[in-house]
């Protein structure tokens, strides 16, 4: 696949690190257990949206947009790398925070909640849950406009066939790197939510003929509606880049096992998992994406899923800055 055709800013230099977690694969009696440290991507504190920004951020800049909108939830990620990109590029932005789970958000909370204001966010709009976010992005436009300024709306799932080229970049990445460590993977976990990471994934997959299935972590629908949401992002992605394959029915596979009892809300199989990665690997996992993916990849180990010779790659998507949010839900020690 040519990706140069399309134009990228690059927020990160060179690729971001496989590390083999040899102690947590130990601790779990296999498989061999790889992760992408997607967490060390450029833009403040990294993250996997960071890669997506590269593309929609060019395109903004090569429409003459001056300021980026966008939305997300209360410790979007996608929120504070967009406002990361924005300082980064001399651009404005400007956040609609949706309140999904009602009476949660306070504005004296740590995490992206606090990154959002030091990192400069013009404008913040806190709605409820289950608002229209698209009305709302288009009426902050309009305000922006009348302004004299020259707004670009980026949707808050960032799950466009462009945003996804990140992560068709990220598997001819992981491709390359696999060759030349001489390891052949035989699965991919990830956490699934918009469907950018796990569509984009998949469609990069599929680009260079690689065949590892990948499994997404759900971290907010059901089984049904994830697959179907992950295969809309393929099939956009694909007919995007112009690919001549057909996408195969079985593979698009998520487990809605471990998001309960809704999104952003703590489990005790997701406390479980980023204090076993902590103490472990040094490593941290977040509460609301990476967490209950780890959860679930631990969960599918005990229960067999994978061969004990098998190896497995998490792509860890970053998002621990909202781990400082959630301090009543690890301390104290339980």
């Amino acid at each position: 696949m040519d990706l140069t055709r399309f134009p990228r800013r690059r927020y990160t230099e060179g690729y971001t690190p496989i590390e083999k977690l040899a102690r947590l694969s130990a601790v779990l009696g296999g498989p061999e257990i790889y992760i992408k440290r997607d967490d060390l991507l450029g833009l403040t504190e990294g993250g996997n949206k960071t890669r997506k920004l590269e593309f929609v951020v060019a395109d903004a800049l090569d429409r003459g947009c001056d300021t980026l909108i966008t939305c997300g939830a209360l410790q979007s990620n996608h929120c504070r790398l967009t406002l990361s990109a924005a300082v980064k590029e001399e651009l404005k932005c400007r956040l609609i925070i949706e309140e999904r789970v009602p009476g949660t958000y306070n504005p004296g909370a740590s995490g992206n909640n606090f990154l959002f204001r030091l990192l400069g966010a013009e404008k913040i709009k806190v709605v409820p849950g289950g608002i229209d976010e698209v009305e709302e992005m288009q009426k902050m436009a309009a305000e922006a406009e009348s302004e004299g300024r020259k707004p670009y709306i980026i949707d808050g799932s960032n799950a466009s066939a462009l945003s996804a080229l990140g992560y068709v970049a990220c598997a001819e990445e992981i491709t390359a790197q696999l060759f030349e460590k001489g390891i052949h993977i035989d699965h991919i976990v990830c956490p699934s939510g918009s469907g950018g990471t796990h569509g984009g994934l998949l469609t990069g997959l599929l680009g260079t003929n690689t065949d590892i299935p990948v499994a997404g972590i759900n971290v907010r629908r059901s089984k049904e509606l994830q697959e179907e949401k992950v295969s809309d992002v393929v099939k956009r992605t694909v007919k995007f880049l112009d690919i001549k394959s057909d996408v195969p029915k079985d593979m698009i596979v998520c487990f809605d096992d471990y998001y309960g009892p809704g999104y952003s809300l703590p489990n005790d199989k997701m406390i479980e998992a980023v204090k076993l990665l902590a103490r472990t690997e040094g490593i941290l996992m977040d509460p609301v994406y990476t967490g209950k993916a780890m959860a679930g990849l631990i969960d599918l180990v005990r229960k067999g899923y994978f061969k004990k010779s098998d190896k497995v790659l998490f792509i860890h998507t970053g998002g621990s800055p909202a781990l400082y949010a959630y301090l009543e839900t690890f301390l104290p020690e339980k």
